[in-house]
């Protein structure tokens, strides 16, 4: 029983890194920079930016009227505590054990920004010529890479239990 801890506290680090990388980085920014205000650092490709999101993904819901906070907070609640039962239960292969601890650690670097400031901080800002990615966070990178590594081992997972068939 100590052996199985001990294994799945890997993941548990891994989502607690993603935390604090993710609040470090966005204090670093609201200490440095003005609201919209912008600092290139490679030309017609990326700035940092200091913006904030209400809403979800692309600030949808952004203008819902308050309600979507409490919303946000208790999805990410439900979510987190599936993925987290989900690695204690070895559900996942170690992609998705690894992609899991991500995405709990990125929704919950989200969900400190909701209860601290009211919004998600974001401030990673892509762009080409007048195309814009929406301004992001190190939050929902981890999230973003976690869910891609979710789907891979439901693939492999698949092709596994077609194998023992």
């Amino acid at each position: 029983m100590t052996i199985e801890k001990t294994s799945k506290t890997k993941y548990w680090l891994l989502a607690i890194i993603a935390i604090i990388l993710d609040q470090v980085s966005k204090t670093a920014i609201l200490n440095r920079f003005e609201y919209t205000e912008r600092l290139n650092i490679i030309p017609n490709f990326f700035d940092l930016t200091l913006v904030y999101n209400t809403g979800a993904a692309f600030s949808f819901l952004a203008d819902a009227g308050g309600w979507q906070k409490y919303f946000f907070l208790g999805l990410a609640a439900v979510i987190s505590f599936y993925l987290a039962r989900a690695i204690v239960k070895d559900d996942f292969g170690t992609w998705g054990k690894l992609g899991a601890a991500m995405v709990i650690g990125g929704a919950f670097g989200n969900v400190i920004d909701r209860l601290i400031h009211g919004h998600v901080v974001d401030f990673l800002l892509f762009y080409w010529k007048n195309w814009y990615y929406p301004a992001f966070n190190v939050a929902d990178s981890f999230i973003c890479v976690g869910a891609v590594m979710l789907v891979i081992d439901g693939f492999k997972h698949k092709k596994d239990d077609k194998q023992a068939v």
